[in-house]
């Protein structure tokens, strides 16, 4: 965000960490801690309060025969959903960086990677990077607002109502799993094509890579046109391709938000809610995994999972990293890595064209899925 290379945060020259105590200079209000509930550029914040507010009013003033969808939530039931994953991204993303600022001893990074260094923020971005933050922000913001409304309107049931949920509990649990695996398994793909493929290291992913110590603020901070095409093959193709009902989509995308922000929470301990959750499921992956991948920057062609982490571990991409320093949170895969020689990481997958292979395949299926529905792709 714009503020965050504005603050000064000195550091002790023996051992590199933070002092902590009250800033010489009156802050503003921009740059203080409590202004990550909202953005650090106000035009950001007050776009989003519009277009949240619009929706709202729409929802609730204009008749539900002309405003709702057949077979999906009400409209004021997607307004109140867009206010909610705002809001819990907003209220999350304070908790999680005042665990990180109130608990060093659960920091991934040493001090001695997490210094700061001439006019870079504390993640590692400098003004100019900031800056050309907020404009992917803002886009960010009016492309997936775009996107929802016309999912809404173009697919109906796509965004399911409560009258529709049949299935018993096990048999929901089970769908929400398998739809959070098909949602990682997208993401994986896509994730491992932004690394080993030159052009869209360069013209996308790289932005997101700025952050070499990454905090939860850093979540969604991407190019725009990567968080819309992350969107389409995460969540909205497993919806395609795995249906959830009203509640566990609900569930779904509430989860999805704690495990991205604790991933880049520059913690790993049982402060990070989501992953203590999952801890359980095979090859499960921790947040200092997904630090360690951006301490690597463009090398780190390692650990791209989303949710749970099995991907990795089928295709052999997974690093222990960290690991062995930060006890109970090094998984049973991990200290397995540990014990064991490193081999070969190199893969024929890591050719930039043929990496781009599974992706385009699995969106082809959603394609066809999407036709097999009776929508018409023009």
């Amino acid at each position: 965000m714009a503020n965050d290379a504005k603050g000064k945060v000195e550091s002790t020259s023996d051992t590199g960490d933070y002092v902590f105590k009250e800033p010489d200079n009156k802050l503003d209000a921009s740059q203080h801690f409590s202004s990550l509930l909202l953005s650090g550029d106000w035009v950001n914040t007050v776009m989003e309060l519009v277009l949240l507010a619009a929706l709202t009013l729409a929802a609730v003033l204009l008749p539900g025969t002309l405003v709702n969808v057949k077979g999906s939530m009400p409209l004021w039931e997607i307004a109140a959903f867009y206010w909610a994953t705002s809001i819990v991204t907003r209220v999350y993303n304070c908790y999680l960086e005042a665990c990180y600022f109130a608990f060093p001893q659960y920091r991934t990074q040493p001090p001695s990677e997490h210094k700061l260094r001439a006019k870079k923020d504390i993640c590692g971005r400098d003004m100019a990077q900031l800056e050309s933050l907020v404009v992917h922000d803002r886009l960010t913001l009016l492309s997936q607002f775009v996107f929802g409304l016309l999912v809404y309107y173009l697919l109906p049931g796509y965004y399911p109502s409560a009258e529709h949920v049949k299935d018993g509990f096990v048999v929901r649990v089970v769908k929400l799993l398998l739809n959070h695996y098909i949602m990682s398994f997208g993401m994986y793909w896509g994730h491992r094509a932004y690394h080993i493929n030159p052009f869209l290291w360069k013209r996308l992913h790289s932005i997101h890579h700025w952050a070499r110590h990454p905090l939860s603020r850093n979540t969604y901070q991407d190019h725009w046109m990567e968080n819309l095409i992350n969107h389409i093959a995460g969540h909205f193709a497993a919806q395609i391709l795995c249906p959830l009902d009203h509640g566990t989509f609900w569930v779904s995308h509430v989860f999805r938000i704690l495990e991205s922000l604790e991933k880049h929470s520059g913690i790993s301990c049982y402060l990070n809610l989501a992953h203590q959750t999952q801890y359980w499921l095979p090859y499960a992956q921790m947040p200092h995994h997904h630090d360690w991948h951006h301490e690597g920057h463009k090398a780190c062609n390692f650990t791209f999972s989303a949710l749970g982490g099995l991907w990795d571990g089928i295709f052999g991409t997974r690093k222990h990293g960290r690991s062995e320093a930060l006890g109970n949170q090094a998984t049973a895969h991990d200290r397995f890595l540990a014990s064991s020689k490193p081999g070969n990481t190199k893969s024929f997958m890591d050719d930039p064209s043929l990496v781009m292979l599974p992706s385009t395949v699995f969106l082809c299926l959603v394609v066809a899925r999407l036709q097999s529905i009776g929508f018409v792709i023009a």
